[in-house]
């Protein structure tokens, strides 16, 4: 027997048979017969979907209400879905005249109603609406100034470089420009010249050569902004005196707090003991689990560890503050500073010896190859102390055991920089000098040795070597 009376507040369609069916899907009802039931009832087949609509479009409230508790059509007449309703106990449409909406004992089709999955997508619908990705938390820090090139009190800085600023995050280049990053002379003279900046760096470049033997203040105003249009906090001041010489090549890549470590790895440090090893290093984001082969000593202030092997001090991202936050910043400047070398152009050499360079002699400059790069006996790097060479590199470096990298002239391992797309990796008894930036690996083998810094993305592994930080 079929129920459809006005009085039967059970009957499939009324509000009070919705609330239940309701109730039970939120307490997990999963009888599959009820299921079934419930599917005839409504005629799920008829109806079309609402999901993409809300709660007010879906029971049919655009109706103009005169009674209470309105929003279903009683005794009234209902017109493409559009109800004028007298009366009170929303949620029954009955002994209405119906156009166009087919209301038929609580069945409807090809009007605005819902079947059982609406009744549970409506407030699905409502939160997706919110799209809680769209809430980022805004960026409220205000950037700062990380390392500079020449360092604040450098001397017998050469007389055609560049001044470089790393910040803390990129910046706004509309806001880097030759009144917010000023070089200023003897007399308060201002150095003319001009500004670029990319991400988070900033170059000042002199129209000419700068006086010799001269101190100079570089200024960072708080003009200077963030992507987020957040200012420094305060002017950056800082200052060096040039000498008496210029250098030849690009300028030196700047290291941030990565040049405070002669070897700093993202996923591990591993060694076959015993190593020599001079100058700090450090891990992150990994742990010092993965330093290994050291016999490592945590320190009483349990922000760095110690071992007989290194002639420094251990650091990894689970020992005590400030330790954590320090290699953060240190690995990001590693970051940068691969990509700053990565990205030099007009360089002075292309695919040099095809990427063959043993035996070859140097002279300072910017290198790249779109292949790996060989060094199958010795070469020799000459030039000045304060002479840079740069050396991008698509592919693998390779040096051969036994070769070495001979420096004359006066040059410095600091101004050396290999920046290296794959691995690195030096021979058996091998001497190599210079900076590495590593997007992969770099692996010694047994008994090589370096002079400089190992800057890998991924791993260094070691097997008794010895490793020396450069001078400053």
């Amino acid at each position: 027997m079929k129920l459809n009376s006005k009085s039967n507040p059970f009957r499939p369609g009324s509000t009070f048979w919705l609330l239940s069916l309701l109730t039970l899907l939120a307490v997990g009802c999963d009888d599959s017969s009820l299921t079934a039931d419930i599917s005839d009832s409504l005629d799920v087949g008829d109806t079309s979907s609402a999901g993409d609509t809300d709660v007010d479009d879906t029971m049919n409230t655009d109706a103009a209400n005169d009674g209470t508790n309105a929003g279903d059509a009683t005794n009234g007449d209902a017109t493409n879905g559009d109800a004028a309703n007298d009366g009170t106990n929303a949620g029954d449409a009955t002994n209405g005249d119906a156009t166009n909406d087919d209301v038929t004992n609580g069945d409807a089709t090809n009007g605005d109603t819902m079947d059982v999955a609406d009744l549970t997508e409506v407030a699905d619908t409502e939160l997706a609406d919110m799209d809680v990705a769209d809430t980022d938390v805004a960026d409220t820090d205000a950037p700062f100034v990380m390392t500079t090139a020449p360092l604040d009190a450098d001397i017998n800085v050469a007389l055609n470089r560049s001044v470089r600023v790393t910040f803390s995050e990129g910046m706004n280049p509309n806001t880097l420009t030759d009144l917010t990053f000023t070089v200023i002379g003897p007399g308060a003279i201002v150095v003319e010249g001009t500004v670029s900046s990319s991400g988070a760096q900033a170059v000042f470049t002199p129209l000419f050569e700068l006086a010799p033997d001269t101190l100079f203040e570089a200024t960072i105003t708080t003009g200077a902004e963030d992507l987020a249009g957040i200012a420094l906090e305060s002017d950056y001041l800082w200052s060096f005196t040039t000498g008496a010489e210029t250098f030849l090549g690009p300028d030196p890549v700047p290291l941030g707090l990565a040049g405070d470590y002669v070897i700093l790895a993202k996923s591990g440090i591993d060694t076959v003991p015993s190593s020599a090893i001079v100058g700090n290093i450090g891990v992150s984001p990994i742990d010092s689990t993965a330093v290994t082969g050291f016999s490592l000593t945590l320190d009483s202030t349990t922000q760095f560890a110690t071992s007989s092997q290194i002639t420094g001090q251990v650091f990894a991202p689970d020992y005590a503050v400030p330790t954590p936050s320090n290699l953060t910043t240190a690995i990001g400047n590693m970051e940068t500073a691969y990509t700053d070398a990565a990205g030099r152009s007009i360089p002075d050499f292309t695919e040099l010896g095809a990427g063959e360079i043993g035996g070859l002699t140097l002279v300072p400059g910017l290198y790249k190859w779109g292949t790996g790069v060989s060094i199958s006996t010795s070469m020799v790097l000459d030039g000045g102390p304060n002479d840079v060479w740069i050396f991008q590199i698509a592919g693998d470096v390779t040096q051969a055991n036994g070769t070495l990298i001979t420096l004359s002239g006066g040059a410095l391992p600091k101004n050396i920089f290999w920046q290296a797309f794959g691995q690195v990796m030096i021979g058996t008894t091998a001497h190599f000098e210079g900076i590495v930036l590593c997007q992969t690996a770099i692996v010694l083998g047994t008994g090589a040795s370096v002079n400089g810094r190992l800057l890998a993305q991924t791993a260094v592994t070691l097997d008794q070597n010895a490793v020396t930080q450069p001078a400053l």
